[in-house]
């Protein structure tokens, strides 16, 4: 997500509109969308945490490769093996969790997981905007291949190994599939409104009146309120799971709907966004959490269709936000996001199988590492 912040930057040095570097972000997530289950399949008896390695291997070399990017070309070639690479790295994530944990905690396990994403939304976009403005883009690539490679080393000295067997599970049946269908479509829904308005969100401050050099504080100001959700869903998704989803895509369709109706305004859009912000913190672990205790697949390939569904959302969200634009203005924007989400949240609504008051009993079964202890 890190040109979010700097599209500006980016399409001025190119000469390129800004609703088309907007494709910056959809390239990438196509990616994913497009890769995520089918290296999640072909990689099922590969040892976990070599290849978590080697993803991040890879990563750290896709934004080296960005940063140092002579041509837009190059640039977004860059981006889409980042997204190669994203593509296998999250499914892994999303199924590491479970097995470090017994299964009734799946859910805060994952909320763990999903922090390290709201992280970057914290620290991450708004710093990263802060010193692209400051120093130019190509830094804040560069910065993060830095990190990258550090995070590299972390992991192989502090990540203990998982097994990568099959989960203990009953026998697939076609009402556990369809489940897990409609948590996946659900989550395409919410994510596909989420970034038709989200991708745009620096143009949107820009076009209520803020200046360029309050880009950066009003994105951190965003990743802040988004730990509040967060923290609802640690402390609500393992007790009240469809209460906690119900809660938390109301308040991102309110948020939406108010910055749409207070566009013109820069107090009342950084009101709204700190709404929407804060609520869409605890949406990543909704999905994760809901497909994984469907408990029809392996916690990776669960996973993976999770990140294969969120990436379609963010692809056809940035592109639908860039068709749209010329055509509706960013005022007009927040309404289809908020109709998109609605929607997402019209299928939880009607989909009690999927999205269950209570954890279902078969979640406890997925082995953990403390499951194998002698």
């Amino acid at each position: 997500m890190l040109p979010v912040g700097l599209l500006p930057a980016i399409g001025e040095s190119f000469g390129i509109a800004g609703s088309a570097t907007g494709l910056l972000i959809s390239l990438y997530a196509a990616m994913v969308a497009v890769f995520a289950v089918p290296l999640t399949l072909s990689t099922t008896r590969s040892p976990r945490k070599p290849l978590l390695l080697a993803t991040l291997s890879c990563y750290a070399l896709s934004n080296v490769l960005v940063a140092l990017a002579p041509t837009f070309v190059v640039l977004a070639t860059g981006r889409a093996l980042g997204g190669l690479t994203h593509a296998l790295f999250f499914s892994l994530c999303i199924g590491y969790a479970p097995r470090l944990v017994p299964g009734a905690h799946t859910g805060r396990a994952l909320v763990i997981v999903a922090s390290g994403a709201t992280a970057g939304f914290v620290l991450g976009v708004p710093s990263s905007t802060s010193l692209g403005t400051a120093l130019g883009w190509r830094t804040s690539f560069a910065v993060l291949a830095a990190l990258s490679f550090l995070t590299l080393a972390l992991v192989a000295k502090l990540l203990p190994p998982v097994p990568n067997d099959r989960p203990d599970r009953p026998p697939s049946t076609a009402g556990a599939r369809a489940a897990l269908a409609v948590v996946v479509a659900s989550n395409t829904l919410t994510f596909l409104g989420q970034f038709t308005l989200y991708t745009f969100i620096s143009l949107v401050f820009l076009g209520a009146g803020a200046r360029p050099a309050l880009i950066g504080p009003l994105l951190l100001m965003c990743g802040i309120s988004g730990l509040v959700g967060l923290t609802y869903a640690a402390h609500s998704l393992d007790r009240r799971p469809r209460r906690t989803s119900i809660v938390i895509l109301a308040l991102v369709i309110i948020g939406v709907a108010v910055l749409g109706v207070g566009f013109s305004r820069l107090a009342a859009v950084c009101a709204a966004a700190a709404v929407w912000s804060a609520a869409f913190g605890g949406v990543p672990s909704i999905y994760q959490a809901s497909a994984v205790r469907i408990n029809v697949a392996t916690p990776e390939l669960a996973g993976a269709w999770i990140n294969s569904s969120a990436n379609i959302g963010i692809a056809g969200g940035a592109a639908l936000g860039a068709a749209l634009m010329p055509l509706v203005g960013l005022g007009g924007l927040p309404w289809v996001s908020a109709t998109l989400v609605g929607l997402g949240l019209s299928v939880v609504l009607l989909a009690r199988k999927s999205f269950p008051s209570r954890v279902p009993p078969q979640a406890t079964i997925i082995h953990s590492v403390q499951d194998r202890a002698p």
